[in-house]
Order: structure tokens, then sequence, then C-alpha cells
């Protein structure tokens, strides 16, 4: 492997899961003078070579795709293969994911835990590694309820599944690292479509939330576990990925952590309105109770669009407000801004419309 003459060489994990896939083509696409490694599961190549597809062939031929494991001892690189590659490496995005909120402890602590070790490991060799960014989840904050700050770690919190569980803990061992390596942390809150292709990947995310306003009949009261006054934290996958990136392009960056979100996100209420009116259907009436949303999440089909419905609900519902401080410095003097619920939703929602599962019904 050689640097290939470009300015800066970044190496990603992840790919193609949604949120990486959309890193890789903003690093390449955003900077000619970039080149990308992209570490890709061997049950993940053949799509991760047609993801590339989408890029236009001088963008394509700067990303290489090596065979990998990023929770495994040197992120499953040959020994010959981290040598090679550790002296040219600038930055690290570190974005393996677990596919669920609803996975089991072993699977989250394999790929979470394992993941973050293999991380530093692999830091500790990259002799002229100027960031490595990790990107965990603003639903480290657990059961928290009121403001959060983007400092805030351990504050007693309880966490509602295995995943924030892991993340937290990852968290805590990129901080041990902090004063030795130049580890930066990125939380974006729910991660929601595209808000310019209005593509929404296959994790279910905001989308799912979406779906269940347009499937629900208009005299039914809505199926979500919480208030109507309170706010949704969405984040559009374009925005998350430009202020990742630039984050981790930042000096000022290294040492600190980010929320990545809407800074004035809307209430529940707004949200449906928007949708409502998006999809020429009347808003519904009112809300359920959480243990009877849980419980009508169970209805067939539900889980064949959004892997975890019930955990993914227990995480949007929670009464917490974010502070973007220490992103709203940084980003302060680049044009990169959070694009509003309202300018897309129209957008994702006639999307939507276009694939809705046949074997989901509007509820009876």
């Amino acid at each position: 492997m050689t640097r290939h003459g470009y300015d800066e060489v970044v190496l990603l994990t992840g790919f193609p899961s949604f949120a990486a896939k959309k890193m890789c083509f903003e690093l390449v696409r955003a900077d000619p003078r970039t080149w990308v490694y992209a570490v890709v599961d061997k049950a993940f190549a053949e799509e991760a070579r047609s993801a590339l597809e989408a890029l236009e062939p001088r963008a394509r031929a700067r990303v290489e795709l090596l065979e990998g494991d990023a929770s495994a001892m040197d992120f499953g690189l040959s020994g010959a293969e981290l040598a090679s590659l550790a002296p040219e490496i600038d930055r690290i995005h570190h974005m393996a994911v677990v596919p669920s909120l609803g996975a089991d402890r072993k699977l989250a602590e394999r790929v979470v835990l394992g993941g973050a070790r293999e991380l530093l490991e692999v830091a500790r060799a990259c002799r002229s590694l100027k960031c490595a960014v990790y990107h965990s989840s603003a639903h480290v904050s657990g059961d928290r309820v009121g403001l959060v700050l983007e400092g805030d770690l351990d504050e007693g919190q309880s966490f509602r599944n295995v995943v924030e569980e892991t993340l937290a803990r990852g968290e805590k061992m990129m901080r041990a690292s902090m004063a030795n390596l130049p580890v930066c942390v990125v939380r974006p809150t729910t991660v929601s479509c595209d808000s310019t292709t209005f593509d929404v990947g296959r994790e279910g995310g905001t989308s799912f939330l979406v779906l269940l306003l347009m499937t629900s009949p208009h005299d039914f009261p809505l199926l979500f576990p919480g208030r109507p006054g309170m706010s949704l934290h969405v984040v559009p996958v374009d925005y998350y990925v430009r202020a990742a990136s630039a984050l981790g392009k930042d000096a000022r960056a290294v040492g600190r952590t980010f929320h990545i979100g809407d800074p004035q996100p809307l209430t529940a209420t707004r949200v449906f309105e928007l949708v409502g009116s998006a999809s020429r259907l009347r808003a519904p009436r009112g809300f359920l109770p959480a243990n009877l949303a849980k419980a009508l999440m169970r209805t067939p089909g539900y889980d064949r669009f959004a892997k975890s419905p019930r955990a993914f609900l227990d995480a949007l519902a929670a009464p917490v407000s974010y502070s973007f401080a220490n992103t709203t410095e940084l980003l302060a003097d680049t044009p990169i801004r959070c694009p509003t619920f309202e300018s897309y939703v129209e957008g994702l929602v006639e999307h939507l419309q276009g694939r809705v599962p046949e074997e989901i019904p509007h509820l009876p």
C-alpha cells in the first residue's frame, strides 16, 4: 500500500452500513485529494462493491475496500497490511454499528467494546494520525431527563438496552486514552433520512416513525409512547456525516465530545402535523400509553421494517434535551447547518409512500 500522493488518507469502519456509506461518499466527494480505506466484513463484500457503483468513477477510484472485521484484532487486517497501512493514515472514522437496538449482549459487546479496543490499538500504530473519531450516540444518556451536556457521560443513568450501555462503556475507553491519543467522540441523535435524496437505508430509524403515522387510521390514537409536547431528536444523515467529517478535521476537536443533531428540535405534535399534511392525511387524534403502544408494536409486519421497533420508540420518546455547544463552536465558521425537518418531510413521505411494505397493514 502507498499513500498515492493524496493529502488525506482516512481509514473507515462500518462500510457499507447506511451512515458509514454516506460518510465514505462525503469524504471522497468533498475533497478530490482524499483517499479512503474502508474495512469491510467478508459477509458484506458484494454489497460494499455494489454500493460504490453510486459514485462517479474518479471518486470511486479513491476508495479501496479492505477485507476485515472492525471488532477483531487490528480490525481483522493482517500484520503486513496494518504495517503497510499505518504510516499513511491521517484520520480514522470508526462507524461499525450493532444492527439493532434489540441486539443481545454478546453481539453488542463484541461489536461495540471489541471495536473500541481495536480502534485504540490501530490508532497507536498510526504514527501520523491527526484524529480518530469514535462514532457513539446521544442515547448514551440512557433514561436521563432534562438537559444533557456534551461532557456528560457517567451521571448515574440507567440504560434502556445493551447497545446504549456498551456505547457508554466504549466512550469511557476513549476518554481514558485522550491524554495519549488524538481521539474525539461524536454523538448523533436518532439518524434520519438523507435530506436531499430522502434515502432511508435499511436501518429504519425515523422513517419507521413516519411509517407509523402513514399507516395509522385517522380515528385512532397515534402509536407513540410519549407526550405530544416532547421534543423528537432526529438528525438527517447527510448533516451528520458532514458535521462529523468537519469535526474530525478540526484540531480543536481532539479530546472533546460532540452532540450532532437539530439544535431546535420539533415537538412530537408538530412532527405529526407536518407528516399528516405531507401525506394528505389528517393527523392522528391522540397518544397511547407507553405499555399499550409497545404491545401494538407486536403487530406482524412491523418488525420486518424496523428491526427493533419497541426499542426504537423507547429511545425516541425520552423527555431529554441535548446541548450542542461544542458542535456549534467548531462549525460556526463553516456553512454546515442542520436542515430543518420541515425542509425535507414532504420528500421523505413521498419516498416512503413508494416503498411501504405490503406485509405491513393499516392497523384496524
